[in-house]
């Protein structure tokens, strides 16, 4: 009989690894009248979970890995992202571990969950897609997302999606896209988490405007000095809104924000998210086939 290592056990072995390494940082959430749901231990008193699923804003608890069950309060949430954050009442959880690097489509990965008080659930699939920016069913914008053939079973959502070392590379949710499993980056997921921890909700900008997407002739485009074939043709401008503030004008051929391109209304909404609201931030247009940079202070879009 050979000795040599059997690579299927070796698999096996670390896949089984990865799950207890960051099922410790994985919890069942209680927020909702049905079945339970789950959340990451984003620090030791707070966790991570999808927006979704936290139907109520008192009586809200989560059970620790150990079986012990804290009380929990809403720290702040975004339904535009389906991402909530939860303030226990003490520090007790032991805090999930990010990737340090991007995920890459054909890499392993394992989606956990902890619906039950039975332990934690694991599914193994594949990164199969990496996309964005995509239009969220709740009024969003997604930068990135992530898409897996590791089935989503009942209560994953708010659980984590981990490689093969058990560190997250992304927060499972079945709410963004009309019931479709996604998964957020972790990145972008923590990054939307230290807002909500901070300050309760996601700043969102407006510019008031109405616009249409306008294929940019060459001669224009040779103006601009670079190619870029679209831009975003302001069709109406809302009055004592921003935009107007600043001097835009209907006619006016919005091209790149901050220094940004802007193609598509999906790349205007992007680049109006964070620290530009409340900022003067430049907005290039083509005015009468001539570039232009307008100073526009971005408001904060209401939800």
């Amino acid at each position: 009989m050979s000795n040599e290592p059997n690579p299927l056990t070796a698999l096996s072995e670390a896949m089984a690894e990865a799950v207890a390494k960051a099922g410790a940082a994985t919890v069942m959430v209680n927020a909702r009248r049905r079945f339970p749901a789950s959340g990451i231990a984003y620090a030791a008193d707070l966790v991570l979970t999808a927006d979704h699923v936290v139907e109520r804003d008192d009586d809200i608890s989560v059970v620790l890995p150990d079986g012990s069950q804290l009380k929990a309060t809403v720290a702040g949430r975004d339904p535009g992202s389906d991402l909530a954050v939860l303030r226990l009442e003490r520090g007790a959880a032991s805090a999930a571990q990010p990737a340090p690097q991007d995920p890459r489509v054909g890499q392993l990965a394992l989606s956990l969950g902890r619906p039950t008080e039975e332990g934690i659930q694991a599914s193994l699939g594949i990164v199969s897609a990496i996309g964005g920016p995509v239009r969220t069913g709740r009024g969003g914008l997604l930068d990135r997302y992530l898409r897996t053939d590791a089935i989503p079973y009942p209560g994953f959502s708010g659980g984590p999606l981990v490689d093969s070392a058990g560190r997250v590379i992304g927060v499972n949710t079945s709410g963004l896209a009309r019931g479709a499993s996604l998964a957020i980056p972790v990145g972008l997921a923590w990054q939307i988490a230290d807002t909500l921890a901070k300050h309760g909700h996601v700043r969102r900008g407006f510019l008031g405007v109405r616009s249409q997407p306008v294929t940019i002739p060459s001669t224009q485009q040779k103006a601009l000095g670079r190619e870029q074939s679209s831009g975003l043709l302001l069709v109406g401008v809302e009055e004592n809104s921003p935009a107007e503030a600043g001097g835009l004008l209907v006619g006016d051929i919005i091209v790149a924000i901050s220094g940004q391109p802007v193609t598509d209304a999906d790349q205007l909404l992007a680049s109006l998210v964070g620290d530009v609201v409340g900022k003067p931030v430049p907005v290039q247009v083509l005015r009468g086939g001539q570039p232009t940079v307008i100073q526009v202070t971005i408001g904060e879009r209401k939800e």
